[in-house]
């Protein structure tokens, strides 16, 4: 079996604008779904976030990487970010495989 679920990992709020980082986010997966594959986008938990602002960093990190390992890849987008870097890490060490651009994913 191929891969089908993809984790979009990237830049939340370490750098850049937030809200322009979240939009980076769904547009590669709006690109991943029109592929063929189905996302999970983690940025989409920032309204989460809003709505409950005691959750930390510590917080999402293990729920996260719950989620890789239902993924079959990651997908990582450019961009400084301690916690994709983790992301990838993680998944690396699952055996996921870890693309860096959308181009290399094709059905």
């Amino acid at each position: 079996m191929g891969i089908k679920y993809v984790y979009v990992a990237g830049p939340l709020s370490s750098s850049g604008n937030y809200l322009e980082n979240v939009r980076v986010a769904v547009r590669a997966a709006e690109e991943l779904r029109a592929m063929g594959y189905v996302p999970f986008v983690p940025h989409l938990s920032a309204l989460w976030q809003l709505i409950s602002p005691h959750c930390e960093y510590e917080y999402w990190l293990p729920m996260d990487l719950d989620w890789i390992d239902r993924c079959d890849a990651v997908l990582r987008l450019p961009g400084e970010s301690r916690g994709a870097d983790e992301e990838v890490k993680y998944a690396i060490s699952q055996g996921k495989p870890v693309f860096l651009e959308i181009t290399c994913l094709s059905k």
